[in-house]
């Protein structure tokens, strides 16, 4: 089968036709790719901000057809459509049990550190335990979520990470309130999804802050009632807020600096959420004082966290009725010969959401 290998940091992605599925096993479940989205996150398995074992299969966005179940797997069956979940729970764990299945560690190794792909006697890793930069995929049983068959597969790739990630931020998460003001710092896929999370939640002001201009545009598109570089947002903040700052911020981008800005921008009392994947050296500081002073919450945000079983469907829920734009944020489909292509763009920060179409 075709797919794209990671042989090592900062090098191209290899397209291949050589690659084979190893399974499935007991608990495994091997599904066709239908569509694939090309998240920064793979952009940052690429230049090592986010470590894995390598060689990899990039790829963890994804939605598609089931081939074949491994025994125990009785949820789903062959034919049925998917979204994979990069980070599956085992319902079995503490965090599983106590209401945060997004923080599920149970499944880590057993996903990531085994190789669920393979080329000539080359083992190769699968990303987040997905690799769906490959025409088929072999995940763990509770990876696959499954939908009605009605959904169209790249609308619903979307959901498995960007608009699951983004839309949960704001969700469930923050938890953000009608009536309240929002600032999102970062307007790409997972940013948009934030914007969109935050407007069906109710907020009244959501202001979009973003360097590349074109981006500011789309913010506006998907709900943004504001939209500014970062050297306009003392001003909006001046004229909304009288200063005091938002009640809630959220960064998307995963740098110190943007953290911080996120920061400074939330309202004494408020939330600040990092949504953004940031490197593991990357430091920011805080006063003592301020920290209690202030009295604001600084949240971290896994995975939206998402309970997929439920909150996949609730996403759906909310496209079916229209308040959750997913077809707008395809902005480019390719082919997977045109992923390198798709990297340089997306560093860019050119698209909203590119999407690998496996049926092309």
């Amino acid at each position: 089968m075709r797919g794209a290998v990671l042989m090592g940091l900062d090098q191209p992605l290899e397209v291949r036709d050589d690659l084979e599925v190893i399974g499935p096993g007991p608990g495994q479940v091997h599904v066709k790719i239908a569509a694939s989205g090309v998240c920064h996150s793979d952009l940052s398995l690429q230049n090592g901000t986010l470590p894995h074992p390598m060689p990899v299969v990039p790829g963890h966005e994804a939605a598609g057809v089931v081939l074949n179940v491994g025994d125990g797997v009785t949820h789903v069956k062959e034919g049925d459509h998917v979204i994979i979940a990069f980070w599956p729970p085992c319902w079995n764990c503490r965090a599983c049990l106590g209401g945060q299945s997004h923080l599920c560690e149970t499944y880590t190794e057993a996903a990531i550190g085994v190789p669920r792909m393979k080329t000539a006697d080359t083992p190769l890793f699968s990303y987040a335990g997905v690799g769906s930069f490959a025409e088929e995929v072999m995940v763990l049983g509770e990876a696959a979520v499954p939908i009605p068959d009605d959904v169209p597969l790249d609308i619903a790739a979307l959901i498995g990470c960007g608009v699951m990630t983004g839309v949960g931020a704001a969700l469930n998460t923050a938890k953000v309130q009608p009536g309240s003001s929002v600032v999102v710092f970062g307007c790409g896929g997972v940013g948009i999804s934030v914007i969109q999370g935050a407007r069906i939640a109710g907020a009244t002001e959501i202001i979009a802050v973003d360097l590349v201009e074109s981006k500011l545009d789309e913010a506006k598109k998907f709900g943004a009632t504001h939209a500014v570089a970062p050297g306009g947002l003392g001003a909006v903040n001046m004229e909304l807020t009288g200063g005091r700052g938002f009640d809630y911020a959220f960064e998307v981008v995963g740098r110190p600096e943007t953290i911080r800005s996120a920061w400074d921008a939330t309202r004494r009392g408020g939330t600040t959420v990092v949504v953004g994947a940031g490197r593991m050296d990357a430091m920011v500081a805080f006063s003592a004082f301020e920290l209690f002073y202030q009295e604001r919450t600084l949240k971290g945000c896994w995975y939206g966290s998402a309970n997929v079983r439920l909150d996949f469907p609730r996403l759906l829920g909310f496209w079916r009725q229209g308040t959750l734009d997913l077809e707008g944020m395809i902005s480019r489909r390719i082919d997977l010969s045109e992923i390198n292509d798709a990297f340089a763009a997306l560093e860019r920060g050119e698209f909203v959401r590119q999407v690998i179409d496996f049926s092309a």
